[in-house]
């Protein structure tokens, strides 16, 4: 089973507490499924923006690289490993 964590983001948007707690996820977790719940203003053309927005502030924090994807109304954040299996 793959380590991964939910997380949700609600009406308060993506805060300094989010971003916070997102670094955290992401440092002990290799997947982090982030849901945007409709109080936080999302649309389908907003998605994109906000996951971009996301990640920026995270490698503001982060020094482990990761991937982000957008899948419909949830952002998925995965940390690349060091030793990646051939």
């Amino acid at each position: 089973m793959m380590n991964m964590t939910k997380f949700q983001i609600g009406k308060s948007g993506v805060t300094p507490g989010v971003i916070d707690s997102l670094v955290l996820a992401v440092k002990n977790h290799k997947q982090v499924r982030i849901s945007t719940l409709k109080a936080s203003g999302r649309t389908r053309d907003t998605m994109p923006a906000m996951a971009e927005d996301i990640a920026g502030k995270l490698r503001d924090k982060l020094r482990e690289p990761f991937t982000t994807r957008v899948i419909g109304f949830t952002i998925i954040l995965i940390r690349e490993t060091k030793y990646a299996r051939k």
